[in-house]
């Protein structure tokens, strides 16, 4: 089925909205989870309407949208403001909301406060908090106040200045096993997925047929249950090297580039607008104004 004819499908009939349930039930016919982040209303409806899963707003729009240098100077209010925004965009997809660095670190009451802010005020059906067992009892407290809790570890982008850089994680045997522990006390404390980024694919197969809850592997290689990455990556739109997971599927900045170098020679060059593309005063009233035109002789 093409592009076209599902979201003529998804448009046009009402759809079920999909669940934390929905991606177990997912994983547990061991059919492929599709994820991709969004971070406004079009973006949102496009993903939607494609039938993706899974739609995160992920602390990346610090990157992609506004221009940070990593994620760390994103705020609640920033992500709150994009988190609506999709919010408005989905029918059917399982929504989650990143919790941005300092949002949940200093206390767990800080921290349920925060991601009650984003099911409340946001429209989210999930939060997303980065790392493993040091995060346990703050995702046993948010599941406790029937907020549903995504785990993220491997490569935490919040962690950047501790971890020494963006690097691969899982690559000793102390890391691996610790991976393997953060993603056990994870599903124990009650969350409802986990996403593993940077880490080797043998790791994260072990961890995905090792956790009753899927996994979500964005550079963690094809074992897991599902695939996410960054809109922005996927159609050449972060103005960055590309991560080696990376996949290019289109490239809308040379799309978009070359329609702006259009636009802007049509109307230096005054072909834009052009008289179809104008307005008119109604035909009596330009009758009666070449009437009321002087004419040359009398000039």
């Amino acid at each position: 089925m093409s592009i076209t004819e599902i979201r003529s499908v998804v448009v046009s009939k009402p759809v079920a909205r999909l669940t934390a349930a929905s991606l177990l039930e997912k994983k547990r016919a061991r059919l492929p989870i599709v994820a991709l982040t969004a971070y406004d209303y079009p973006t949102a409806r496009l993903v939607d309407e494609a039938g993706v899963d899974l739609v995160l707003v992920g602390d990346s729009l610090a990157m992609v949208v506004l221009g940070y240098d990593n994620t760390l100077p994103v705020t609640v209010e920033e992500m709150l403001h994009h988190t609506k925004a999709v919010a408005r965009g989905l029918r059917r997809a399982f929504f989650v909301a990143d919790m941005p660095y300092g949002s949940y670190q200093v206390s767990e009451e800080e921290g349920v406060r925060n991601a009650l802010r984003f099911m409340r005020e946001g429209g989210a059906q999930a939060v997303k908090v980065e790392g493993g067992q040091p995060r346990a009892s703050l995702v046993r407290r948010l599941t406790e106040c029937e907020i549903p809790v995504v785990g993220h570890i491997g490569l935490t982008p919040q962690s950047v200045h501790s971890m020494g850089g963006y690097k691969v994680q899982g690559r000793t045997w102390e890391a691996y096993d610790r991976l393997c522990r953060d993603a056990e006390a994870l599903e124990n404390a009650g969350a409802v997925a986990i996403v593993l980024e940077g880490i080797p694919r043998e790791l994260a197969a072990r961890i995905t047929g090792q956790v009753g809850i899927p996994t979500i592997g964005i550079g963690a290689g094809p074992d897991c249950d599902g695939q996410i990455l960054v809109f922005h990556d996927l159609f050449n739109l972060t103005f960055a090297a590309h991560a080696k997971f990376a996949r290019q599927y289109g490239d809308a900045a040379a799309f978009f580039g070359s329609a702006l170098a259009s636009f802007r020679e049509d109307v230096a060059e005054r072909r834009f607008p052009n008289d179809a593309e104008s307005y008119h005063l109604p035909r009596e009233m330009r009758a009666d104004m070449e009437l009321l035109q002087p004419a040359a002789s009398d000039r």
